[in-house]
């Protein structure tokens, strides 16, 4: 554990403010965004609590910037992987399919990120100031955006307005699917031991898949149901 002397600088600060994250980020790794404290996290960065208060106001505020940086990376990630993932040529159905099946497995393979999603409006945007909430929200939304556009790529037939729509649908059933898939030890013992339990169990990979995948048949039929409307523009 580093110990640090107080920061005079604004080079200092920032480098208070990395160990901050970078301890959190560690802790994530080890166990779930419900387990990280205060104290353990200021534990970790080598600074008393109260100086960890001096750069962010909270733990919750800690963990939604690193929310934040986890759907940048995130997005950095998908866009190179979808260009494999989804056949340009194939038949619109099929690219639905294809784009649905990324995104879940890319998703799984970030339980982090995907735990953060599941504590974001439950447990994190909680015990913030409205400052820090509008920061997050300008964040989020920027993030959402971001994953329309890509989604819009690979299924143009979408347009602007369903893109966006299934980006945040994609957001928040990530949210509502990952904690049902991390059954607690007694869950699992139950699903193990009674059969008739055992299907009751999700897979998240496969939960998430299917669920896109109804969202953008329906998204598709619907639009193709309708007249054109004015598409949202995603910035």
């Amino acid at each position: 554990m580093a110990t640090f002397q107080r920061a005079r600088s604004e080079e200092q600060r920032e480098l208070r403010r990395r160990a901050i994250l970078d301890a959190a980020a560690a802790m994530l790794t080890e166990m779930p965004v419900a387990q990280v404290t205060l104290n353990e996290l200021s534990r970790r960065a080598g600074l008393a609590k109260s100086n960890v208060l001096r750069y962010f106001e909270s733990r919750e505020a800690v963990l939604l910037e690193l929310l934040d940086s986890a759907w940048q990376q995130w997005l950095i990630h998908l866009e190179e992987s979808l260009g494999t993932a989804v056949d340009a040529d194939a038949p619109l159905a099929e690219r639905g399919d294809q784009l649905a099946a990324a995104l879940a497995a890319s998703l799984a393979s970030r339980p982090v990120l995907c735990d953060l999603i599941s504590a974001q409006a439950a447990v994190l945007e909680r015990n913030v100031s409205p400052q820090v909430a509008a920061q997050h929200k300008r964040a989020a939304l920027a993030n959402v955006s971001g994953l329309g556009r890509l989604a819009l790529r690979c299924v143009p037939e979408l347009g602007e307005h369903d893109a966006f729509r299934l980006a945040g649908a994609t957001v928040m059933m990530t949210g509502a699917v990952w904690p049902n898939a991390q059954p607690s030890a007694a869950m699992q013992t139950a699903y193990e031991t009674d059969l008739e339990l055992a299907s009751m169990r999700l897979d998240f990979t496969t939960t998430l898949r299917e669920v896109i995948e109804m969202l953008i048949a329906g998204l598709l039929a619907r639009a193709a149901g309708q007249h054109p409307r004015q598409p949202r523009r995603i910035a």
